[in-house]
């Protein structure tokens, strides 16, 4: 499968162990930073991997900061991204199960590599239910939030 990754400085050592893990198992790794330990901010990597899976460039993403909560934030602003922050397998495959997940987003700061490799191979081997009416229609719900919303100007 073709993968875009990214991370900040938090995430950096994380992703590093994810990519290489990734390529042992002959994926394609499409890696869009950070590329070392100084300080960086989250967003430019979220947009990163948003708009190459948008491009179709990639089938599928993984973000990883600190927490897991600003890329994850930032992802799910790009239209087309579900992003989702993941620490246990369930919610890794049910995520694309369910709901057409298609952003793994992990927290270097949370988690270990062991369970990294864990909830990547959980995301990685999981499909969207597309033959399950229900999960069809809740996602064209989201679809349908997304394009309403989309554009709008955010408020604080």
């Amino acid at each position: 499968m073709k993968l875009a990754i990214g991370a900040d400085h938090a995430g950096f050592p994380l992703k590093e162990e994810i990519r290489g893990y990734l390529e042992r198992l002959e994926h394609e790794v499409i890696d869009l930073g950070a590329y070392n330990a100084e300080p960086s901010d989250y967003a430019d990597f979220a947009e990163a991997v948003g708009r190459t899976l948008i491009a179709g460039r990639a089938q599928r993403g993984i973000l990883v900061c600190g927490s897991g909560v600003g890329v994850n934030v930032a992802a799910n602003k790009m239209p087309g991204i579900r992003a989702c922050m993941c620490h246990d397998t369930y919610s890794a495959h049910q995520g694309v199960e369910h709901d057409d997940m298609n952003v793994l987003v992990l927290g270097a700061r949370i988690i270990g590599p062991a369970l990294a490799f864990e909830l990547v191979s959980s995301f990685l081997n999981a499909h969207f239910q597309k033959h399950e009416e229900r999960f069809v229609r809740r996602l064209n719900k989201v679809l349908a939030i997304e394009a309403r919303y989309m554009g709008e100007t955010a408020r604080h």
